[in-house]
C-alpha cells in the first residue's frame, strides 16, 4: 500500500466499504466463510453498477475480502479505476455457528433445546464471532487503507455483518443490533469521510436499490 508517485492532495480522504453483490445460493444455506460461493447473474448486474457508480471517484485502490464473491465484486470496480484487486484477510466474513446450515431466522429455533446455548447472549451475538472482534479488525484495516491514501479514496469490499458493525463503530452505536434493521443492501456503498485522522461524516448510498436477502440475516 503506498501513495508514492501521487501528489497528496489537503482535501478529504474516503473509505469506501462496498458490500458484495448476490450470490447464487439455491439451497439457501448461511455460506459464511465457505469456499466455492460465486455471485449470481443478478450479482454480476449489481457489481457493474457499482463499478459504474464509483468510477467517477477518485479511486487510489480496490481492497477485497479473500472471499470469492468479494473479489468478484470488487473486479469490475477495480477496472473501471484503472487499479488491481488487492486482498485484506480483515475484510472477511464474520464466523458463524450456523455456517453451511439452512438458516431461518424467527421463534421456532427457539423451540429446539440444541440452539439455546447458541443463542443465549445476542448481544455478543453467542453465535459467531463477537461484534468487537468484527469491528477491531475492520477498523484497523479501515485505518490503514486510509492513512495509504491521504487526499484521495479506497475501496474495501467485504460483508454485510463486517460493513454494518464498522458503520455502528464509526458513528459511535452500540454494536448489537436486530439483525433485520440492517441499514446494507447488496453491492451498496458506505463512505467513511475524513479530514485528516477525524471522521466528518458517513454516507450510504445503493446503486441497485434496496435488496431483499434470502439466506437469513446472521451474516451475508
Amino acid at each position: 500500500m503506498t501513495a508514492e508517485g501521487h501528489d497528496v492532495q489537503a482535501g478529504l480522504t474516503t473509505v469506501h466499504l462496498v458490500r458484495h453483490g448476490e450470490v447464487f445460493n439455491p439451497q439457501r444455506v448461511l455460506y459464511g466463510r465457505l469456499p466455492g460461493f460465486r455471485l449470481s447473474t443478478a450479482g454480476v448486474r449489481q457489481a457493474q453498477v457499482t463499478a459504474e457508480f464509483l468510477a467517477r471517484h477518485d479511486i487510489a485502490a480496490v481492497v477485497a475480502s479473500p472471499l470469492e464473491r468479494a473479489r468478484q465484486t470488487a473486479a469490475p470496480i477495480a477496472t473501471s479505476c484503472g487499479v488491481t484487486v488487492e486482498v485484506d484477510p480483515r475484510l472477511i466474513e464474520s464466523r458463524s455457528f450456523f455456517e453451511g446450515k439452512r438458516f431461518e431466522a424467527g421463534p421456532g429455533l427457539l423451540r429446539d433445546p440444541r440452539m439455546w446455548k447458541v443463542l443465549s447472549n445476542p448481544f455478543e451475538p453467542s453465535w459467531g464471532e463477537p461484534y468487537t472482534e468484527i469491528a477491531e479488525r475492520m477498523l484497523a484495516a479501515v485505518a490503514e487503507w486510509r492513512v495509504a491514501f491521504p487526499g484521495r479514496e479506497v475501496v474495501l469490499v467485504s460483508h454485510q455483518l463486517p460493513v454494518w458493525t464498522t458503520r455502528r463503530a464509526l458513528e459511535g452505536h452500540r454494536l448489537w443490533h436486530r439483525p433485520d434493521r440492517r441499514q446494507c443492501a447488496l453491492a451498496s456503498v458506505t463512505s467513511a469521510v475524513y479530514s485528516g485522522d477525524q471522521l466528518v461524516r458517513v454516507d450510504y448510498t445503493e446503486p441497485n436499490g434496496p435488496s431483499v436477502d434470502r439466506a437469513g440475516s446472521v451474516g451475508a
